[in-house]
């Protein structure tokens, strides 16, 4: 079977990092089984849905780097949905209601005192066409409700093996509102099975809605997709993560200078058995995941871990993975690389590596330190320089002293560098150079 799977955001605000969990997981399956990813936006919701967080949600996908196949705008497709409505209405399984909100609410909190379950009575289906004339010319408008068959609804869960909802205890579906625009489920299930969507792969907290859904498809003659629910991502202390909120906005994280490939590690494999540490890329990923690997439990991010995962992923990186970056940069430079990158928390803390070896940088040393430094300038050994010139430089510097140990190195790290931190300086030495050496030393 020719494998497609769909992600599905609504871009009605900024995608937080729990929204790349079902775009990063359904990426890997479409990988893994030579298939088709479709971008969905979920655009129905004309006051909230702009085409600059449908810009934006491209944008993060691709630097993750998720290039769907196909992209489609639901409020593009209404056509499909219209002619969805009117299948369901002419056989009986859409039916006009005309209850307002407060009748609603009413009723189910008589429902509850009387400790019966609130759901929706059914009422309107006892109403006569005359019923409805008289509520229509009230100025009352109806909102249409799917017909459920009240039964135990039974799929099989690729994540969560066999799943069991129950219709009977639910109410019947609004899906369509008083204005005619539809909420999620009908477009939903109508692109599913117009696109022929395979596989649902998507969060935990839909299982319920699969029930519907399924029951929708089979009133349409659709074919079933199979379903995955997997487990959702929080805050690093549980808390849930909300787009209008910003939370972890994936637009912030590339915007502070992030891997995607770190963002894309901790987002797909926290709460599942494989270890979060590099991976060559997405592909590597998803030859490793497998369902069965991932947790029923929650999975926490936590961005301390995401800060560790970057700086090893760049000190893993080789100068070529590197090099287009280097060069965009203009710091084209495989000796700077080799001697920094592993001392690289952000990529883009190489200008910084680079401004010190360039100069010019501010002196830094201690009054008592003077003298020794430039007793250290004089025995500078002549060019050409190499990895072997720093040892050799505080060897005889340590025998004309009597300095050791971290009285000999730090004054010279900090004169040299204008830090108390950073790479091995027999690395940096070569590239900062005699000259530049001798200028810095008092």
């Amino acid at each position: 079977m020719s494998v497609r799977v769909r992600y599905a955001p609504s871009p009605t605000g900024r995608l937080h990092i729990g929204n790349m969990r079902p775009a990063l997981l359904n990426w890997y399956f479409a990988l893994k089984h030579g298939g088709d990813y479709v971008l969905r936006h979920d655009d129905t919701d004309m006051q909230r849905s702009t085409r600059e967080f449908a810009d934006l949600i491209e944008a993060d996908l691709a630097w993750l780097g998720i290039l769907p196949g196909m992209i489609v705008r639901q409020s593009e497709r209404t056509d499909l949905y219209d002619a969805a409505r009117d299948r369901l209405i002419a056989s009986g399984r859409l039916y006009p209601c005309y209850e307002t909100e407060d009748e609603l609410d009413r009723r189910r909190k008589r429902a509850r005192a009387l400790g019966r379950p609130p759901i929706y009575d059914r009422a309107a289906l006892q109403l006569t066409d005359e019923d409805r004339q008289k509520l229509e010319a009230e100025g009352r408008r109806p909102h249409w409700r799917f017909r459920l068959d009240g039964k135990p609804v039974v799929f099989s869960d690729l994540i969560r093996a066999e799943q069991t909802v129950n219709t009977a205890t639910m109410s019947d579906p609004v899906l369509v509102r008083e204005d005619g625009s539809y909420l999620y489920t009908l477009p939903s299930v109508v692109d599913d099975i117009d696109l022929g969507i395979t596989h649902v792969i998507r969060g935990e907290d839909h299982i319920s809605n699969t029930g519907v859904q399924i029951e929708i498809i089979e009133a349409l003659g659709g074919a079933v997709p199979q379903f995955a629910h997997h487990n959702l991502l929080t805050g690093a202390s549980g808390e849930g993560l909300s787009k209008r909120l910003g939370s972890l906005a994936v637009s912030q994280l590339r915007a502070d200078g992030y891997e995607p490939l770190a963002v894309a590690i901790l987002a797909s494999l926290t709460g599942t058995s494989l270890s979060v540490e590099p991976y060559l890329d997405l592909a590597a990923i998803a030859e490793a995941l497998e369902f069965e690997s991932i947790s029923h439990g929650p999975a926490r991010f936590d961005p301390a871990e995401l800060d560790g995962l970057n700086a090893r992923i760049l000190h893993e990186m080789d100068y070529a993975t590197a090099q287009p970056r280097l060069a965009a940069l203009g710091f084209d430079n495989e000796p700077l690389w080799s001697a920094v990158h592993q001392n690289l928390q952000r990529f883009d803390d190489i200008k910084a590596w680079a401004e010190i070896v360039e100069g010019p940088i501010d002196p830094d040393f201690d009054a008592e330190d003077e003298e020794f430094l430039r007793t250290a300038a004089e025995a500078l050994p002549p060019e050409p320089w190499d990895e072997t010139t720093w040892g050799a430089w505080t060897s005889q510097l340590k025998q004309q002293t009597g300095r050791k140990g971290k009285a000999l190195f730090m004054p010279l790290r900090r004169a040299l560098t204008g830090r108390t931190d950073g790479p091995e300086l027999k690395s940096l030495l070569p590239l900062i150079g005699r000259k530049a050496s001798v200028d810095r030393l008092p």
